[in-house]
């Protein structure tokens, strides 16, 4: 590695991998945002076709199942273990090889969550008993939720081989279609939503449609990044018998099983807040909506950003450039705190006129803007903090130091429960929220005092871009509210049309003032993302 250098004293690489990221950041984050408005469209029909209701809860814990375990396995240890280990094999060996290992790895999923299905039919009943253990008061509402569990089910292993494909193909360099691939799956789920909402269904049948489509969205998700990886030369052939004989395989298992714990702090908290949340009628489904638009900003900023991190952490971990470890992790951080600073803002101040703009039809009702809103307030206080713990245990996962991540989840998990169980009865659904942001900054706090310690600073002078991005970020908040409230006064709220004005005038406004603001603050990295803009219109 050079050690040139630039006037700042950085290393002269550092400007020229600062915009790589923000250029691969930027296509990710197209495709997600393509992705994460198609879910809300989807979500908009949920929520016109179910409501807060008992309906909307069961379908809400039943997907919650499938869903926690890919959030573990498929898309959490798995990505955490696969990527680095496949990348180091492309590095290292040779393309031949890392085909092999993919194949592998693949063969043994099917068995291993084939057989996870079958036992999950059996004990479906058990397992909605633990997660949500308030059903039970309300008759009818647990078998529901089992009945749709035991249709969802197959989801963890179709959802699972699409990670793999996407671990695969961000390896090799191709960013877009894996960040496509979610849309696929809110595409399938929006046609037979449509579907539904046209045969006009009770609603404890329609549901039983949504789960179905939830399965073949799904299959969509993996189908959908087969060409580019068939083009890339990937074949599929079962190899199972030398799988835990391989070098690779080996390595991923040691690392799967610290890194369930170590990424499961958000999805084990979640579970925790369902099994408070379904004591209170609704209440799953207004976490789940509220929860549900935080994940536009993370997938959009924190997935992103998190994604292309973590290809450039593994490669420079599989050289042994620990500088440049560092420089490419502050490098991101600081890109998420650009980016998530601003929206956690937005989310606090615009909370009721998003949701009421989004939401509120059909059998969501004005009570349910309100009820989610809260919610969604306090989730958002945690925006920056889950964007960044997706940029920074990568970074350890690469280096084979998968207890940190363990330590940082487990300490999370604890002070979550600790929260909820001293809090719940006064605060509700809403300290629910607040307990899952609390879990996830102390999630980031371990992670980064740990790399530290461990690893020495963060480059890129993190922390001053963030207190810079709060500066820019306090006005963005009192302009956008201020017009969200005058709006409000002048227009009401009756139609859809000036729902449409109090949520997205305010946003344009906050837009402009934190552009302005970072403007006369310096901050680089809007530099860098004018530039890429002006280069997608070239």
């Amino acid at each position: 590695m050079s050690d040139e250098r630039n006037e700042s004293g950085q290393p002269a690489e550092a400007p020229r991998q600062a915009r790589r990221l923000a250029r691969a950041a930027g296509l990710v984050s197209f495709g997600t945002l393509l992705s994460r408005l198609l879910g809300l469209v989807r979500d908009q029909l949920f929520a016109a076709l179910f409501g807060a209701t008992v309906v909307s809860d069961a379908f809400v814990i039943a997907f919650r199942i499938p869903n926690l375990l890919r959030d573990l396995f498929a898309e959490g240890a798995l990505s955490a273990a696969f990527v680095p280990t496949f990348t180091a094999t492309l590095r290292n060996r040779s393309r031949r090889e890392a085909f092999l290992l993919a194949n592998r790895l693949t063969t043994t999923l099917c068995a291993i969550l084939g057989a996870l299905v079958l036992l999950g039919l059996f004990g479906a009943d058990a397992i909605v008993s633990g997660i949500a253990p308030g059903f039970a008061d309300t008759p009818g509402k647990q078998e529901l939720a089992v009945h749709l569990t035991r249709i969802m089910l197959p989801f963890l292993p179709l959802v699972s081989l699409a990670a793999v494909a996407m671990g695969m193909l961000n390896s090799l360099d191709h960013f877009f279609v894996p960040a496509f691939a979610p849309a696929c799956f809110n595409i399938v789920s929006i046609v037979v939503g449509a579907a539904l909402w046209l045969k006009g269904l009770d609603p404890r049948i329609a549901v039983a449609g949504w789960a179905v489509g939830t399965l073949l969205g799904g299959a969509a998700q993996f189908l959908v990044q087969v060409p580019a990886l068939l083009r890339e030369g990937w074949r599929f052939r079962p190899s199972l018998d030398l799988a835990f004989r391989d070098a690779g395989m080996r390595r991923m298992a040691l690392l799967m099983g610290p890194a369930t714990v170590g990424l499961a702090a958000t999805q084990v908290n979640i579970v925790v807040n369902s099994m408070f949340a379904s004591h209170v009628a609704g209440g799953a489904a207004w976490l789940n909506y509220a929860f549900r638009l935080m994940q536009l900003p993370l997938g959009l900023f924190g997935v992103a950003v998190g994604t292309i991190a973590t290809a450039a952490l593994a490669k420079r971990a599989a050289a042994r450039d620990m500088a440049g470890m560092s420089q490419t992790l502050g490098q991101s951080l600081r890109l998420v705190s650009f980016l998530t600073i601003p929206a956690t803002v937005g989310l606090i101040v615009l909370a009721a006129p998003i949701i009421r703009l989004i939401y509120q039809r059909g059998n969501f009702t004005a009570a349910d803007t309100e009820a989610t809103a809260g919610a969604l307030v306090w989730y958002a206080v945690g925006l920056f903090a889950y964007s960044a713990v997706k940029v920074v245990a990568p970074a350890f996962y690469a280096l084979g130091r998968a207890r940190v991540p363990l330590v940082a989840s487990v300490s999370a998990v604890a002070a979550n429960v600790v929260f909820n169980a001293l809090c719940f009865e006064k605060f509700g659904h809403r300290g629910l929220a607040f307990g899952t942001s609390l879990a996830a900054l102390v999630n980031f706090a371990v992670l980064t005092i740990a790399f530290r310690r461990s690893c020495g600073p963060v480059g890129g002078a993190v922390w001053g871009g963030t207190l810079k991005c709060l500066a820019a970020a306090a006005p963005m908040g009192l302009g956008a509210w201020g017009a969200a409230r005058a709006i409000e006064a002048t227009l009401g709220t009756a139609s859809l049309a000036v729902r449409a004005v109090g949520a997205l005038v305010p946003v344009a406004v906050g837009i402009g003032i934190y552009g302005a603001a970072c403007w006369a603050l310096r901050l680089p990295e809007l530099s860098d993302m004018l530039s890429l803009l002006r280069r997608r219109k070239a």
